[in-house]
């Protein structure tokens, strides 16, 4: 098959040997129909030359790339899943494809599915996706990539024909396989599950790992006090997701321990949903009855999972090194926020107390706007802190409003003025964005449930693909306008 120049496989993960992993076979599907392919992500790891019969044989019968591990392998991993430990997970729908070296940076990265099969972790379930939560985790690791938030990126998508029974949406539904191009599927459960059979050796040895592959940074540090070293990185890390997340008003819906992974990358995206507007207590999943893992309880419970990690980490790392590990998180948490605030305000830094204060201001503007003031348009009409832009805005009523808070918090007016009147004393960052075309419209690009519904309406009733791929192309453009990929 032709590769790319770029094309590298590294079957790094394959050498850590049978404790971390399985072997299994992937399904046989009756159907394999490409309704997504990210050439350009395929041409970071240089497989964009493949024929669409070779990404078939690749992502739909996941057939071995050339020099790449040989054999797919289902991941063993525990996890607190709404702060309750399973023994009983693992890759149950999914595996580790293949790692591939990234073009430029040299990282080391993963080719993993969702929706291939069963494994030895399936328990009761059928080993596949629908149709539509492919869909719906395409749009959304494109939408956060947009946005700035280190995620991982979906790389196929491919309809399998399968009709799948589902209690939570109507069924029969259509099938996939999910490709997801990811910086390690390794997670916080990943160490769990060694802490959990007392295996300390196991913990250490996948320390080693971590490090040298993804923090070699840190390679200095010899024998247990690694442990507390990566602890921190990961905190940091985990920090900054966790503030790019509340800055692109993103819900993720599911924070369990297994879905965070060790390099601080966001992936697997099922009952997500982006803000409509400012409000802590929003959640994503239906079945988050308690609001866990609420928009405003991100950062609590990223730093929840954090313990958990160094709990893990414990068997082989004293405890106080560990928990200044943890400490580090509150304070990388707020600077990170406030960084990704002004990235999403188009402003560079000024001094840290003001920038906090700007900060602080805006999450106070979008709390009083409540559900009249939108959150992405909000940021939309202040970018880059246009003044004038703000002033042509539709919202510009709501700004104007001079009725004060309910408790005592001062107008809307008052604190767009205010909010105008910092903005004088900061510098824009790259103002040229504001040329691009997508300013040019009324409003700024969204993704909401409404929408992604519409999407797959269309989709299901008429096979229609023109919204999903419209959408695609119309959020690759705001990320363009936007300018804050990483």
């Amino acid at each position: 098959m032709p590769v790319g120049p770029e094309y590298r496989p590294d079957s790094r993960f394959m050498a850590l040997g049978p404790e971390f992993a399985d072997p299994v076979e992937p399904a046989r599907f009756p159907k394999e129909t490409i309704r997504f392919r990210n050439d350009r992500a395929a041409a970071t790891v240089g497989l964009e030359t493949l024929t669409d019969g070779e990404w078939r044989a690749h992502f739909a019968r996941f057939e071995p790339l050339p020099g790449a591990q040989p054999r797919p392998l289902a991941m063993r991993y525990h996890g607190h899943q709404f702060r309750t430990y399973n023994p009983d997970i693992g890759d149950g729908r999914g595996f580790l494809f293949a790692q591939l070296r990234e073009q430029g940076r040299g990282r080391l990265l993963d080719l993993g599915t969702k929706g291939s099969g069963q494994t030895p972790y399936s328990r009761f379930g059928d080993g596949r996706l629908t149709l539509k939560g492919g869909m719906r985790e395409v749009l959304a690791a494109e939408m956060l990539e947009a946005l700035g938030v280190p995620t991982s990126r979906a790389f196929s998508l491919i309809e399998t024909g399968e009709a799948l029974e589902r209690g939570d949406e109507p069924s029969p539904t259509r099938s996939s396989v999910l490709t997801r191009l990811s910086w390690s599927h390794i997670r916080f459960g990943t160490f769990q599950r060694h802490a959990f059979f007392d295996r300390a050796d196991l913990i250490q040895q996948l320390t080693d790992h971590v490090v040298e592959v993804y923090y070699p940074e840190l390679g200095e540090q010899q024998g247990t006090a690694r442990a507390a070293a990566l602890l921190a990185a990961v905190v940091e890390r985990s920090a900054e997701l966790t503030a790019r997340w509340m800055a692109a008003g993103f819900v993720h819906g599911v924070l369990n321990t297994d879905n965070m992974n060790i390099t601080g990358e966001s992936f697997d995206y099922g009952p997500y949903r982006f803000l409509p507007y400012a409000d802590a207590g929003f959640t994503a999943a239906y079945f988050d009855q308690t609001g866990l893992y609420a928009y405003g309880r991100q950062a609590e419970s990223v730093f929840w999972n954090l313990t958990q990690l160094a709990g893990a980490l414990s068997l082989i790392q004293d405890q106080e090194p560990l928990i200044e590990a943890l400490n580090g998180f509150g304070p990388a948490y707020q600077q990170a926020l406030v960084r990704a605030m002004l990235a999403r305000l188009g402003l560079k830094p000024r001094e840290a107390d003001a920038d906090a204060e700007l900060v602080n201001l805006v999450f106070r503007m979008l709390a009083t706007g409540g559900e009249r003031l939108r959150f992405e348009p909000f940021f939309f009409d202040w970018f880059c802190g246009d003044g004038e832009r703000v002033k042509a805005s539709r919202r510009q009523p709501i700004y104007a409003d001079t009725t004060p808070g309910d408790d005592g918090r001062p107008s809307m007016a008052a604190m767009a003025a205010e909010l105008s009147d910092r903005l004088v004393e900061y510098e824009a960052d790259r103002p040229g964005r504001l040329d691009h075309p997508r300013f040019a419209v009324a409003e700024p690009e969204e993704l909401l449930y409404d929408e992604i519904e519409a999407i797959w309406g269309a989709i299901d009733r008429d096979d229609d693909w023109t919204l999903f791929e419209a959408k695609v192309a119309a959020i690759r453009s705001a990320g363009a306008a936007w300018g804050l990929t990483r």
